[in-house]
């Protein structure tokens, strides 16, 4: 799942290239249009409706991907987002991507802190990777890091 896509056909395809099934999901209509016709052989995957609420019926993934879609979340969501993203994972998927770190200077980008993000994940999942980024967007060079979350069990 990759949620907040945007018009990020390059990831996207490259892990149906990898053989991965995936699905994308983004509230604007021009970017999923935009998706759509970049890879048409994808076009039932990428939907468009609001990741917080579009009801994905009873699929589960393994991995929620995360690329520039929490720093660009006001920090009164993230919260929420990371309950979305526990819900829709499957027993001990993943949460993993591109995590924006550093000061909050004029966001958007809202960037994390390590306090922040044992405050709104460390419930719900255990970092088990988290490695610095060299080869960032210019955004946010110096300030990434590739991070693997994995759910946590649910307490019985």
């Amino acid at each position: 799942m990759i949620p907040g896509c945007g018009e990020d056909y390059r990831t996207l395809n490259a892990f149906h290239r990898a053989g991965l099934q995936v699905t994308a999901i983004d509230f604007s209509l021009v970017a999923v249009e935009r998706m759509k016709k970049a890879l048409p052989e994808l076009g039932d995957n990428i939907i468009f409706g609001d990741f917080f609420s579009y009801d994905v019926g009873v699929s589960r993934f393994e991995v929620v991907y995360e690329r520039t879609f929490l720093c660009s979340l006001p920090p009164r969501l993230w919260e929420d987002y990371a309950k979305r993203v526990s819900q829709l994972l499957r027993p001990h998927g993943k949460f993993a991507g591109f995590f924006f770190y550093g000061k909050e200077s004029e966001p958007p980008p809202y960037p994390l802190t390590e306090s922040k993000a044992a405050q709104i994940f460390g419930d719900r999942f255990a970092l088990v990777i988290s490695e610095p980024v060299t080869d960032s967007l210019s955004i946010f060079a110096g300030q990434e890091k590739w991070q693997e979350w994995q759910l946590r069990p649910k307490a019985s």
